[in-house]
């Protein structure tokens, strides 16, 4: 016969706990142990039920305040951001101010950038045109994601004639190449202000982030919690408003975000072909296009609005894919 086991204050101060296991043996725990694992239910890292778990937004903040692509742009996006709003802070001279006397002239003590082919301050004009840039950029995407998510998540939500109708007319959209419709569409029209060009945007624009959104409504009705909602009589605007909408609306961010470096490079690329942005409105792509035909004698003229262009555009795109890694659950 086994001998019985001594009682566990023979073992001391310092003495072992016995723990039964699921196979009907015993596991010999030291007592800490075993009062930390009764006071922890959910087990020895403290991640019981005491503990909320993380929502999507919540957890994805948590990703995107480790990752340093997203701290990088995040920074490179608030400096352009206060030199919109602001730009007299960094520059104080007048963008509009020129000297033909020193028109294509270089790097000069107070003028950094040189002069363009007007004799205009490059670098003056450099700080002004990212407000333009930046302006044309979010109204542009506000409008687009506005309108694709009201259109497509409605399609998405309803089907039926509504959803085919929206479909054709999706594809017909796309079907419009955008420098072409823009050299069609913003050819006649006079105005030097910048709500044409954003308004070209929104025409065009919509459809990409209408897909997305039916498709991210089709996902999300077809979820438990909806049909439940649904079962208890909830009303349409309900469950669009408090079930659908909250978790449909993560790839509609990501695509906006990335969507708008991608604005602000359409923005630049009509200006320069003479159709968007017109004088005296101070824009990169204007002066892009007025530094083209002086590249070889003044490269300089070239060079500063282009690489703000590429650096505002690089820096939305790794904003874009690092909120796209941080919402996706398939990339954790």
């Amino acid at each position: 016969m086994p001998e019985p086991l001594e009682p566990l204050e023979s073992y001391g101060e310092e003495g072992r706990a016995i723990a039964s296991t699921g196979a009907g043996g015993a596991a010999d725990l030291g007592t800490q142990e075993a009062e930390t694992l009764e006071k922890t239910p959910g087990g020895p890292e403290g991640t019981g039920a005491d503990k909320k778990p993380r929502s999507l937004w919540s957890d994805a903040w948590h990703d995107l305040r480790r990752n340093p692509i997203f701290i990088i742009s995040a920074l490179v996006i608030l400096f352009l951001v206060v030199i919109s709003i602001w730009p007299q802070l960094i520059a104080s001279g007048d963008p509009l101010a020129c000297d033909l006397s020193k028109a294509q002239e270089g790097s000069q003590p107070g003028h950094p950038f040189g002069f363009n082919g007007q004799g205009c301050d490059v670098y003056t004009r450099t700080v002004y045109g990212a407000r333009t840039s930046v302006t044309v950029g979010v109204l542009a995407t506000l409008g687009v994601a506005i309108l694709g998510s009201v259109l497509g998540g409605l399609a998405g939500f309803f089907g039926g004639g509504w959803d085919g109708v929206l479909s054709r007319l999706t594809d017909v959209f796309f079907a419009i190449p955008v420098v072409l419709g823009g050299l069609v569409l913003l050819s006649v029209v006079t105005s030097a202000t910048i709500w044409p060009v954003i308004g070209f945007m929104v025409l065009l624009g919509w459809p990409q982030i209408s897909r997305i959104a039916r498709g991210s409504v089709i996902t999300a009705k077809q979820n438990d919690y909806v049909q439940a909602a649904r079962a208890l009589g909830a009303s349409n605007s309900r469950m669009m408003l408090r079930h659908i909408t909250p978790n449909a609306v993560a790839p509609v961010i990501v695509v906006a975000t990335i969507a708008l470096g991608t604005y602000i490079a359409l923005e630049a690329t009509l200006s320069y072909l003479g159709v968007g942005l017109k004088p005296p409105t101070v824009s990169w792509g204007i002066d892009i296009s007025s530094a083209s035909q002086y590249i070889r004698n003044a490269p300089h003229m070239l060079l500063w609005p282009a690489g703000a262009l590429a650096i505002t555009v690089l820096a939305f795109i790794m904003l874009g894919d690092a909120v796209r890694d941080a919402l996706d659950p398939k990339l954790r």
